[in-house]
């Protein structure tokens, strides 16, 4: 709507295709920016009313604008990780296709940033994927001791929640053939011995990981920075460190307490190991310098693809080692869940709840109906992350419950034919990521990328969410399909609602944060299976340039 503000505009925008996601105003021919914010929008000679002598004026010449896109859930520091560690991701976003490939990519890394490997001890890649290698096994220590037997080597899973140790890693780690397993973690051995193979799932993974992560307070920040520098590439406004440390959560605070944020960014710390940090200074609903402590997460249990989710029934086929009946297992103990749950009710934080198998969503479910039970509805948004496997019986107690649902369609293309023909099976595949079901239950809901489990890719995500299709061309239940116009709110507007953030991001009205960004085509205007091949231009924060295609950082 045209606001009757005679203050003139900073910068005004027209020229090209803008898309609002206000229903009132879907579409308007420009809009006017004031002081970070929207100070109007309607027709073309309505918002050149509001030009003064030092209006920039900015021609869209047909490109298309909408708002900034939010981050429902990922992990902006892990991006950072993966920016400056070996890329092993499979075709199309990297080369890791079989062993042989990881293993020259890591020594080819190795000689390449010989400084990085100097600064940190270890050789590190991330992005590994049993799934597409052609091997369709893991790699296992004695492949990594090849790449190094006098550097610690590590590899990461896509999921993050997996990982594989050369000899001198497990070395490092105090990983021994007597070493016992982790509560919510498994050490893989060998078939005939106990020593370990190197493949290290959940805890156990986690275990070694923080023995790997550097301390260095200027290294820490560089990382950090570059994963933010990543998602504004991608067109994103607010990002989402969606399952942050203490030391991650001090090293975000005094990165944004010097001014050198240039996207906002809300962080979840887990409450199992690292409750201190949902705490004052941090904690808030407003941003100091763009960073926040949003409220706390909690892990109920793992992987679908790499099946260490906690399921109701047994995989269609077990991983390596395991009988016909696993059903994989939990992350963390019901009365951990319980009293995390309870907590939080009690403080009013909001909750990020990481559940992917059925039985782990049933625990989440019973969670937040005891604390709600004991304390009293509210409008607190706990939050279902992933929901993969979920059950059509469990998305009614979920509305009932108030807890947001923010899934993940963009593993139809990713992993889609793995689950249908590994995890879940042809028939359960299909229900994968349900948006169907939240549709016809008039719900809320979100989609996101779990980056750096898949780039955060806004233009990808939004194709699977849309299209549902798979590597290999398959649809997995179109009737889970959504809109283009309902998965653009669902990147924007909706999950501005899911952070508490509805009434200053997601759409393009008046007195919101001025956050757009600029793509290449209109994504409502094209084939739905070319979404993907949509480029962004430009990304823009609260009026100001902080991404622009050909230069690494408009930030000036």
């Amino acid at each position: 709507m045209f606001s009757q503000d005679k203050a003139k505009a900073d910068i005004i925008f027209f020229g090209g295709d803008i898309i609002t996601l206000n229903d009132d105003e879907p579409s308007p021919e420009a809009v006017a920016v004031r002081t970070g914010r929207i100070l109007a929008v309607g027709s073309k000679d309505e918002i050149f009313q509001l030009k003064g002598n030092e209006t920039r004026v900015v021609d869209l010449v047909g490109k298309t604008m909408m708002p900034g896109f939010v981050d429902a859930h990922s992990h902006v520091y892990g991006v950072g990780g993966q920016a400056i560690w070996a890329n092993l991701l499979p075709p199309p976003e990297g080369e890791g296709s079989d062993i042989p490939a990881l293993q020259r990519i890591l020594r080819q890394y190795a000689n390449d940033h010989s400084d990085i490997v100097k600064q940190t001890g270890w050789i590190v890649g991330f992005g590994y994927d049993e799934s597409q290698l052609s091997e369709h096994r893991h790699p296992i220590r004695d492949e990594l001791d090849a790449v190094s037997k006098d550097l610690p080597v590590y590899v990461i899973h896509p999921s993050g929640h997996l990982g594989v140790a050369n000899g001198k890693a497990l070395q490092l780690g105090g990983i021994t053939a007597t070493t016992k397993n982790p509560q919510g973690g498994i050490i893989r051995r060998g078939p005939d011995s106990r020593e370990p193979n190197g493949v290290l799932e959940e805890n156990a993974h986690f275990m070694l990981l923080t023995k790997m992560m550097s301390q260095d307070v200027d290294f820490n920040e560089a990382v950090f920075l570059k994963g933010v520098a990543r998602y504004a590439s991608y067109g994103y406004t607010t990002a989402q460190e969606g399952a942050a440390s203490m030391l991650q959560v001090r090293i975000m605070a005094n990165v944004a307490e010097k001014g050198k944020l240039p996207i906002d960014v809300v962080a979840y710390p887990n409450l199992l190991t690292d409750r201190n940090a949902v705490a004052q200074p941090w904690l808030r609903r407003e941003y100091k310098n763009r960073f926040r402590v949003g409220g706390g997460k909690l892990i109920l249990d793992g992987s679908p693809q790499a099946k260490t989710a906690w399921r109701d029934r047994p995989y269609y086929i077990p991983p390596e080692g395991h009988t016909s009946d696993y059903v994989g297992y939990s992350a963390a103990s019901n009365e951990q869940v319980l009293r995390a749950m309870d907590e939080a009710f009690a403080n009013g934080w909001q909750v990020l709840t990481h559940a992917n198998g059925e039985a782990a969503i049933d625990l989440l479910i019973a969670a937040v109906r005891e604390a709600t039970k004991k304390h009293g509805p509210g409008d607190r948004r706990p939050v279902l992350v992933h929901g993969q496997f979920m059950r059509e019986d469990q998305v009614d107690p979920i509305k009932e419950l108030g807890i947001f649902p923010s899934l993940f369609p963009n593993h139809t293309y990713y992993w889609g034919d793995w689950h249908r023909e590994q995890t879940v099976g042809p028939q359960r595949a299909d229900n994968i990521s349900p948006t169907g079901w939240m549709i016809s239950r008039g719900m809320k809901f979100t989609s996101h990328h779990d980056a750096p489990v898949s780039l955060p890719d806004s233009m990808r995500v939004l194709e699977a969410t849309v299209t549902r299709r798979t590597r290999t061309g398959d649809i997995l239940g179109p009737w889970h399909r959504v809109p283009v116009t309902t998965a653009l709110k669902v990147m924007t507007l909706w999950a501005a609602y899911q952070h508490f953030e509805e009434n200053t991001k997601g759409s393009i009205e008046a007195g919101k944060l001025a956050d757009f960004v600029v793509l290449s085509k209109n994504p409502t205007k094209v084939a739905p299976e070319t979404i993907h091949s949509i480029k962004v231009l430009e990304t823009i924060k609260e009026g100001c340039t902080v991404y622009r295609a050909g230069r690494e950082n408009a930030n000036a």
